[in-house]
């Protein structure tokens, strides 16, 4: 037999052109893959109506077929980006990390092809992922829980999650000779048996020492509660005191943190006379109390202590989150009982309308709460930690996947940090009140809906509270959506003032006036308009801390100045201990 004729010699890289359409179809069959495994994973913890919804939802869409040639695209010209890098030349990336998005930011992510390929990669199929999530035809709840739970798998398969593909790592390890790794691990033991991940340095903090320093002293206590007066640092104070009720879900001392960013200080050297809630944190033997137990023995009971000590029956009271929205049902309940107990009121960050309570709400049905109800409904302890790490999952990249690199990858310690000192100190709290909260507030929304609900025995109604009110809420946060918290303005009366600060539920609330940091929002627009996109539109940008903004407010109600008592307490609440009480020290094991 004669020899074949030689086939002609194809041109450097066109096999790859060649074989181009089948890198395509493979890279659209993953792309589908991937975000079907997604849709199949949530439709399996759903309720069989949700799943079938899920399942369906892709079905002929256009724009899901736009996604998957534009991930094919994407995909070809990083392909092409490698070669051309391989082969000397200067290339653009295809794609760029999120602004703010530090993951990424070392310059061994570009050092190398390989590690730059993986970074570019991951953050393609990340946003095809995202974008996959909004174009499908879902309902909003159904895709709210579908856009976290893709958040979630995409902020945990990073590739600067893992050893063997964050370059950073790597490097330290070969420096370290291997004692960056050998660290690691000892840090993953000790928070193994720590039960969660550190983030900042606990050595450095200790309530009492350089935490919840401003000086006072616990004037009264409860099975649920310790009331603590701070000592005046003023020679006249405001006559109407204020009194603060900080969420039982966390401590008090969020308010109190170190002098340079404590508001309780602050408060205090503007000439308030301020009283703290300290919520106890719920042991097994607390475990039966009940919602009506939270507002009879600890707000009702806080507001007649600082009325007699001080002899002022109408005080100027602050509810923080959770605090807010017992606050709240507790003044509804006090008109309706004929009762006037206060001057004016602060919310800050605190929801009483749940029907869009954020990430938080999506997750709470009926089969869950049902559940739990089974389990410590009527009786038990809800840990803080699970508490915790839900907050936490709300922002993982920033709570739990920048720890693990730093902590287990690098075998650094995390950085001292006083608000995440204060983070990692979770409250439990009692099985029968936490289940009912749940139920009746973000499950079925019930504090809105006039007489619908009954708390110590008389119908709520929030249209009834009628006082000169400042709602606080926080652009960014991830907890109580400031638009869900702008609602408060429409559901009570008297005149309102609602503030938008910048940042987050925490760090919107604690930025220091004397770091004139951030900003804030407000309008003088009258009456506040039923939309809060409307008011926001409408709404000026000011430089600096809301505090000055709060603290010019609550003048108008302090009833004018009167000299400084130093003594602390009365005749019949003398002080118990000093500040910050032994309460706040009761540590979750």
């Amino acid at each position: 037999m004669g020899a074949s004729p030689a086939a002609p010699a194809m041109p450097y890289g066109a096999h790859l052109a060649a074989q181009a359409p089948t890198e395509a179809d493979l890279l659209s069959q993953a792309g589908q893959a991937f975000a079907d495994r997604i849709l199949g994973v949530l439709a399996s913890r759903a309720d069989p109506g949700t799943a079938s919804t899920i399942q369906g939802a892709g079905a002929a869409n256009p724009r899901l077929a736009a996604l998957q040639g534009q991930l094919v695209q994407q995909h070809m010209a990083l392909w092409g980006t490698m070669l051309a890098r391989d082969a000397g030349r200067q290339v653009q990336p295809v794609v760029h990390p999120d602004p703010g998005d530090r993951r990424f930011s070392g310059a061994e992510w570009q050092a190398s092809t390989h590690f730059d390929y993986l970074r570019q990669a991951y953050l393609i199929n990340a946003r095809f992922l995202r974008d996959y999530v909004e174009a499908l035809d879902l309902d909003p709840r159904t895709k709210g829980r579908l856009r976290f739970a893709a958040r979630q798998l995409v902020d945990a398969m990073s590739p600067a999650n893992f050893a063997a593909t964050n370059p950073e790592a790597l490097k330290l390890a070969r420096e370290t000779e291997g004692k960056s790794l050998t660290l690691g691990l000892k840090n993953l033991v000790e928070d193994v048996h720590k039960g969660r991940i550190s983030t900042t340095d606990e050595a450095a903090f200790e309530v009492g020492r350089n935490l919840a320093t401003t000086e006072g002293a616990v004037v009264f206590e409860n099975e649920l509660f310790q009331l603590i007066q701070y000592r005046p640092l003023t020679a006249t104070v405001r006559k109407r005191p204020l009194l603060v009720f900080p969420p039982c879900i966390n401590k008090y001392y969020v308010l109190d943190l170190q002098p340079e960013n404590s508001f309780v200080r602050y408060a205090v050297e503007q000439g308030n006379t301020l009283f703290m809630v300290s919520w106890r944190n719920i042991l097994p033997e607390q475990g039966g109390y009940t919602w009506d137990d939270y507002l009879r023995l600890g707000v009702i009971k806080a507001i007649e202590v600082v009325r007699e000590l001080t002899r002022v029956d109408k005080p100027n009271l602050i509810g923080y989150c959770v605090g807010g929205t017992m606050l709240g049902a507790v003044l509804a309940i006090l008109r309706a009982r004929g009762e006037d107990w206060a001057e004016s009121v602060t919310f800050f960050t605190a929801l009483h309308d749940f029907s869009d309570a954020g990430e938080i709400g999506l997750f709470v049905d009926e089969p869950s709460v049902a559940v739990r109800e089974a389990a410590i409904g009527k009786g038990g302890v809800m840990p803080g930690r699970e508490l915790a790490a839900v907050f936490s999952a709300l922002r993982a990249n920033d709570l739990v996947w920048s720890y693990v690199v730093n902590n287990y990858l690098k075998g650094r310690p995390p950085v001292a940090f006083d608000l995440l000192h204060w983070n990692a100190d979770s409250t439990n709290l009692p099985g029968p009140m936490y289940c009912w909260y749940v139920r009746n507030m973000y499950l079925e929304n019930g504090l809105v809906v006039p007489n619908r609900l009954s708390m110590l025995g008389v119908p709520v109604d929030l249209s009834r509270v009628a006082y000169p009110t400042y709602v606080l809420a926080a652009r960014e946060d991830h907890i109580v959506p400031w638009k869900s918290a702008y609602r408060t303005t429409q559901l009570m009366r008297g005149e309102m003032r609602f503030v938008l600060g910048a940042s987050g539920h925490i760090a919107g609330v604690v930025n220091p006036a004397a770091k004139n940091r951030r900003s804030y929002w407000t309008s003088d627009a009258r009456p506040l308009p039923a939309d809060a996109q409307a008011w926001l539109a409408a709404a000026q940008e000011h430089h600096g801390s809301w505090w000055k903004d709060w603290d010019a407010w609550i003048s108008r109600f302090s009833g004018g100045k009167v000299k400084a008592k130093k003594r602390l307490g009365s005749t019949r609440y003398k002080p118990i201990e000093p500040a910050p009480g032994r309460y706040v020290k009761q540590r979750v094991v």
